[in-house]
């Protein structure tokens, strides 16, 4: 079995246990920015609402293999995969089903490393750059298993008032990863998002999330934007629903940020 991080594949938890704040919609449009400029990426949607599979366009009737398949060792992630209409881009979608899988690993071996197993087949690290997984709202088992499975955690972080009270509760939660299953879990970074510029508040909130986490943070943010919000219910990523929106033109600007740290960290 091979190692995903000797075979160049980067697997990227995006996380937040709190929910509403453009989790999901990261995920899909990073993923979408990252496929757009030839990366091959993978989205792995483990939240069992499956709302990345829904904004994908991937009607439920196509969700025979799911992540919940996978990670209970009953398919492969190869054999759930299912292409999206963007090129370079493909899809482990999730149903309702997965909203059982802690209740049935809870007394499994090795129950937190499922997904890091699947994930070092050489059908998945031989054949993607990137792998998004769209963690669920909350610091559950499979929130766990994308943590040990991934080399680092991309936090969602809306310009909101209990903002940094939230992401302490995470950043805790990474390090005991780190400690007990997971030592080279990084930070990815933090993306403001859901930013209003006419709001004093979002000012406040990315001043004080930059002064705790300083260059963690990414300098793109991503605004408050109607037609992030409206693409979900036509089945595409807002770069693909209005690439022009100031919502799009931001995950295009945070796929290049990103790919820009990615080479000075290879370089270090």
């Amino acid at each position: 079995m091979t190692d995903a991080a000797e075979a160049g594949v980067r697997i990227i938890a995006v996380a937040n246990q709190k929910g509403g704040v453009g989790k999901t919609t990261t995920a899909i449009n990073l993923g979408t920015a990252l496929a757009a400029v030839g990366r091959r990426v993978m989205i792995l949607d483990l939240d069992p609402q499956g709302n990345a599979s829904t904004g994908l366009g991937i009607e439920r009737a196509n969700r025979a293999v799911t992540s919940y398949e996978a990670l209970m060792g009953e398919a492969t992630l190869a054999e759930a995969l299912v292409d999206t209409a963007i090129p370079n881009l493909s899809l482990v979608p999730s149903t309702i089903d997965l909203s059982g899988a802690e209740l049935e690993l809870v007394d499994q071996p090795r129950r937190a490393h499922r997904l890091k197993e699947a994930l070092s087949a050489p059908a998945i690290v031989d054949n993607f750059d990137y792998v998004l997984i769209d963690c669920p709202p909350s610091l559950n088992l499979l929130t766990l298993n994308s943590m040990v499975a991934a080399h680092s955690v991309l936090v969602p972080l809306q310009c909101e008032f209990f903002a940094l009270e939230g992401l302490s509760l995470l950043l805790r939660t990474i390090d005991q990863v780190r400690e007990s299953f997971n030592p080279a879990l990084e930070i990815q970074g933090i993306v403001l998002t859901m930013y209003d510029a006419r709001n004093n508040l979002s000012d406040q909130v990315a001043a004080d999330v930059r002064g705790f986490l300083g260059t963690k943070v990414y300098d793109t943010v991503i605004p408050r934007n109607v037609r992030i919000s409206e693409a979900p219910s036509h089945g595409q990523p807002a770069l693909i629903y209005d690439h022009r929106c100031a919502g799009s033109q931001a995950y295009i600007k945070l796929a290049s940020e990103l790919l820009r740290r990615e080479e000075a960290r290879i370089a270090a």
